[in-house]
């Protein structure tokens, strides 16, 4: 049974309960003088406690995610490959690749979670769960990626997609992403309706190193989290899937800790995104508990904490020619403050939009409000790439895929009006009791 399996959880839940009832049945014989009944109790307090602690440990992984499998969790890891195979632009599917930068994996959580394709790909498109594989980083990082269903049309199988990464929060998993904010359903429904352009969107958590909180930041000596997100996980998606190359066709999208890392990326990063949408996230990053000495010591630990503060590049450096949109609530989120004066702060050639609701905590409650919009969103800033592929040899599963039925030109990126800052604010109303 697979670590984050539900059979998994469900039988470990059982005998915890069976370990508690036995004791209860049993404590009036243990209750006894002597040394073989005091044994006894211990015993039975040791067991109980264990398989308590051990049902909670498995739900909370299983939840959050900081291990997806056993291999994971003990450490026994494979190494990552140290160089990229050259593939003549012929693309396979997933599960038609051996030893490559995205490699198949188990369900991940994928098979709890309702509302998924199912039928033909061509018709209703497909979720793959894969491990991504970091060949500079040296990470293994599980994800799931949405193909759309225009990916396997026939007419289209030469044509490359844009491509959204979407990061969750932390502590959290992919899970989430599918299972909570529902990314891959909104993104299906969205594409069907003529709302979204077909995208790709591989969906991965914020951390490379868990249970250690990297922030997408290339520690000193440590996770080398930004190199994996600028460029071992673009290299392994063009190594796998027909996607675009040009930076303009690649976006980045999360929610709490994984909008941190969408804006850091592509403000640090324009040359590999070029728009961010930040649903709840920070504009500086700290060191904390979690994270540990993300920067180093001395002066240019100092320089490197100051370089991921997005308020002091936005004042002490150029701006970066990018789109971004910022979430935050007026009441209940403690970043409407922040983000205020990221909105403010903004100046051409970068420019930004907003969606600020009335009132929202930090929660799934709110960024299910946002998510939708911001996809859409962030479809607008994201073109379809106009170059294609060579026809790859005709083999049985391979080369097989295609582009939308029928393709229409993305909406232009917003326009710097407002303030002289190219700011747009998108304000979301209260929804109806």
């Amino acid at each position: 049974m697979g670590l984050t399996s539900q059979s998994l959880e469900y039988t470990v839940i059982v005998l915890a309960v069976l370990c508690v009832a036995a004791t209860v049945w049993l404590w009036p014989r243990l209750a006894r003088r002597g040394v073989t009944a005091v044994l006894g109790r211990l015993g039975a307090i040791v067991v109980t406690q264990v398989s308590i602690v051990c049902a909670l440990a498995l739900a909370v992984n299983t939840n959050y995610e900081f291990y997806g499998n056993w291999d994971e969790l003990l450490g026994n890891t494979d190494e990552a490959p140290a160089s990229l195979s050259q593939g003549g632009g012929q693309y396979a599917s997933v599960g038609n690749l051996k030893g490559g930068l995205v490699q198949p994996a188990g369900p991940q959580g994928l098979d709890r979670v309702s509302g998924l394709p199912k039928g033909p790909a061509d018709r209703v498109g497909k979720v793959e769960s894969v491990k991504i594989i970091g060949r500079r980083s040296r990470a293994i990082n599980p994800g799931f990626v949405y193909l759309p269903p225009q990916y396997f049309q026939q007419q289209f199988r030469r044509q490359r997609f844009p491509v959204m990464v979407v990061i969750s929060g932390y502590p959290g998993g992919i899970m989430n992403l599918a299972q909570h904010l529902q990314v891959p359903q909104n993104a299906g429904r969205l594409i069907a309706q003529g709302k979204m352009q077909p995208t790709v969107i591989v969906m991965v958590r914020p951390t490379i190193a868990p249970p250690r909180d990297t922030e997408c930041v290339d520690v000193p000596g440590g996770p080398q989290a930004e190199t994996f997100f600028t460029k071992d996980l673009p290299d392994a998606m063009k190594s796998a899937y027909r996607v675009g190359r040009d930076p303009s066709a690649w976006g980045a999208f999360g929610y709490s800790s994984g909008g941190t890392c969408s804006l850091q990326l592509a403000m640090r990063n324009p040359k590999v995104y070029t728009s961010a949408v930040s649903l709840s996230g920070d504009y500086a990053i700290k060191d904390d508990l979690t994270t540990g000495s993300l920067f180093g010591p001395g002066p240019e630990g100092a320089r490197r904490e100051r370089e991921h503060d997005l308020l002091w590049r936005l004042k002490n450096l150029p701006a970066p020619q990018i789109s971004a949109l910022v979430a935050s609530s007026r009441k209940g989120e403690a970043d409407y403050g922040d983000t205020m004066k990221f909105l403010r702060a903004a100046k051409s050639p970068m420019t930004t939009e907003s969606i600020i609701l009335p009132q929202g905590s930090h929660q799934f409650t709110t960024w299910r409000r946002e998510v939708v919009p911001a996809l859409q969103w962030q479809s607008q800033q994201l073109t379809f790439p106009q170059d294609t592929e060579a026809l790859p040899p005709r083999k049985p599963g391979v080369g097989k895929g295609g582009a939308p039925g029928q393709r229409t030109t993305p909406s232009p990126a917003p326009s710097a009006s407002d303030d002289n800052k190219g700011r747009r604010r998108v304000e979301a109303e209260r929804p109806q009791r």
